[in-house]
């Protein structure tokens, strides 16, 4: 689960987060859901629309704007299939909370269109005595949303609760490679660092909170968690559980004010519901999943009211296992289940062949991809050897394999609304069976999966995604000392070299040696397993065509949304969403 969350082109707020759509869903994360920076989806009937939605009404303040510019308004809807759960970006590990404070916060550094790191609340900066050193040169024009001016105090403070051991962060790895932050001044501060550290510049993708309104909360239990101020180009307005979140626009955004006035967030449970929305006016984009694309919106509706987008995603889908659970700790068992599952299978039925089979934990467009590594061909008789190998044999002629008189099962847990890993999940279960394995899906709420099953390590097997970052140091998913609660190596995996190996990525600014590094990472994960590597799936996006200025760039659609614009002819919701 690499992180990745696309939006406004700003780097994730943290190296990884957990997706709860498939790879083709993911939206918003721009650069990098990764980066370390992140170090990271008509013609309505107004009548049906209010009745289904019962939403609530925003308009501009006029009190505020003066006289209405025709450049600024309109309010777009977005859906997701699962709640936030969070909406403070250093505990926000998910997809659907990274994709709202992406709009409400700002780190110091982002990507741009073309993938190129740029600054954000960071003017410029310099680098210093070799890589140690990092002096950074802050806006002087930026505020918060309250109207606090934004300073150095606030990078350190958000340093100090990366690093703050109470604090429940799963992003402080790279932080913690800092050996002093200096405020130099208001708007100047140096960062210096222990020993070399490559992705030093990348992970200040991180969001910055504020120190004058959190330097005494309780980041764990903050009631700003559900009531944020940021400095980004969208204000936090509502928020309704299970329902949706509202966020209106920045007038006074330091990188201009976003032209859509109002972000609708609605959260619609399953992908079947959502598209109906889709149709019907209720929401103006979502990630499609294939058969959405390739058959259901091959009509007139669609190609005269939406524009659809089709581009690789920076991600990919996995089988995780519980390696401290018995079944799993020998490497021939995590082979043995990879053997047995034709990958190309599930692509062709599940995704229709949109897509490809995922080797490792990079994708092929990463500089850091090892592309000799090629999929293991699918094949039950290898399997069954290495089962038996592995002490896994029908003893008694029930078409079960046992070992000490336990049968050979386990439950694949996967997320509500996910359609596609569902299905992934029952052709894995039947191929499975065919070789003797009992297999129990369990389908949990997005949430709920993360806090009580993933966090407490509360599972067998979990089918799920990961955001990739462009920066592609991976250790806060495979260092075995980042095992804790709400950490990403949820699986505890645990191999010396690639801890070795990981902080030799880390230590060397030379892309040749790094690139050679990150391929014998590559080799190892897909040679041990500790992930079934199942599929990258295409980012299939689909907008109504109502929402204008929207450009396709290297690093996806989303990277430009402020400059999204609607004409005032086309802003339908504008009479349905008001205070």
């Amino acid at each position: 689960m690499f992180l990745i969350k696309k939006k406004l082109g700003q780097i994730p707020n943290s190296p990884i987060c957990h997706s709860h759509e498939s790879g083709n869903l993911l939206k918003w994360i721009p650069t990098s859901v990764g980066m370390t920076l992140r170090k990271l989806v008509v013609v309505p009937i107004f009548l049906c629309l209010i009745l289904i939605t019962g939403c609530s009404r925003i308009t501009e303040d006029p009190k505020r704007t003066g006289p209405r510019d025709p450049k600024y308004g309109g309010t777009i809807v977005v859906s997701t299939t699962s709640d936030a759960r969070t909406l403070i970006p250093l505990l926000a590990t998910d997809s659907a909370s990274a994709e709202i404070t992406s709009l409400i916060y700002n780190s110091l550094v982002k990507y741009d269109k073309n993938i190129n790191l740029v600054g954000s609340l960071a003017e410029k900066w310099d680098i210093k005595d070799d890589g140690l050193k990092i002096v950074f040169h802050l806006r002087k024009d930026v505020r918060w949303h309250d109207g606090a001016p934004f300073s150095a105090k606030d990078v350190e403070f958000t340093y100090k609760k990366l690093i703050d051991p109470t604090v429940k962060t799963a992003y402080s790895g790279d932080f913690k490679k800092v050996k002093e932050l200096n405020i130099i001044d208001d708007h100047t501060l140096e960062v210096i660092y222990q020993e070399p550290h490559a992705p030093a510049l990348t992970s200040w993708g991180m969001p910055i909170i504020p120190y004058h309104l959190l330097k005494d909360e309780d980041l764990n239990a903050t009631k700003y968690a559900r009531s944020p101020i940021g400095t980004g180009p969208y204000k936090f307005k509502k928020w309704l559980s299970a329902q949706r979140i509202e966020l209106v626009s920045n007038h006074d955004y330091f990188e201009g004010r976003p032209h859509i006035n109002n972000y609708i967030y609605r959260i619609i449970p399953d992908t079947a519901s959502m598209f109906l929305e889709l149709q019907t006016g209720g929401i103006d984009l979502m990630g499609l999943t294939p058969l959405q694309y390739q058959r259901q919106t091959n009509t007139n509706l669609f190609k005269e009211n939406f524009n659809k987008f089709r581009y690789a995603s920076f991600g990919y889908t996995y089988l995780g296992y519980n390696l401290e659970n018995e079944k799993f700790k020998d490497i021939r068992v995590r082979q043995a289940l990879d053997f047995a599952i034709d990958k190309q299978e599930i692509i062709d039925g599940v995704l229709l062949g949109m897509g490809r089979i995922a080797t490792g934990p990079f994708v092929p467009e990463s500089w850091a991809c090892n592309s000799k590594i090629k999929p293991r061909a699918y094949d039950p008789t290898k399997a069954k050897q290495l089962l038996s190998e592995a002490g896994w044999r029908d003893s008694d002629g029930d078409g079960l394999l046992d070992k000490d008189g336990r049968i050979f099962e386990f439950t694949i847990t996967v997320n509500q609304g996910n359609d596609l890993r569902q299905q992934a999940a029952q052709i894995i279960q039947q191929r499975l069976a065919e070789i003797g394995i009992k297999i129990k899906i369990k389908v949990i709420e997005w949430s709920v999966l993360i806090t009580e099953f993933i966090n407490k390590k509360n599972f067998e097997s979990v089918l799920m995604g990961w955001g990739l970052a462009r920066e592609p140091d991976c250790f806060d998913i495979w260092h075995s000392s980042k095992t804790k609660e709400g950490e990403f190596n949820f699986i505890s995996y645990k191999n010396d070299e690639i801890d070795q190996l990981l902080l030799e990525g880390r230590r060397t600014f030379n892309k040749s040696k790094r690139t050679k590094t990150y391929k014998r990472i590559h080799e190892i994960l897909y040679d041990e397993q500790p992930y079934m590597f199942l599929w990258i799936a295409d980012s299939l996006p689909i907008v109504n065509k109502r929402i204008k200025g929207i450009e396709v760039a290297p690093v996806g659609i989303y990277y430009d949304f402020i400059r999204w614009r609607i004409e005032p002819e086309d802003r339908k919701y504008d009479a349905i969403y008001r205070p």
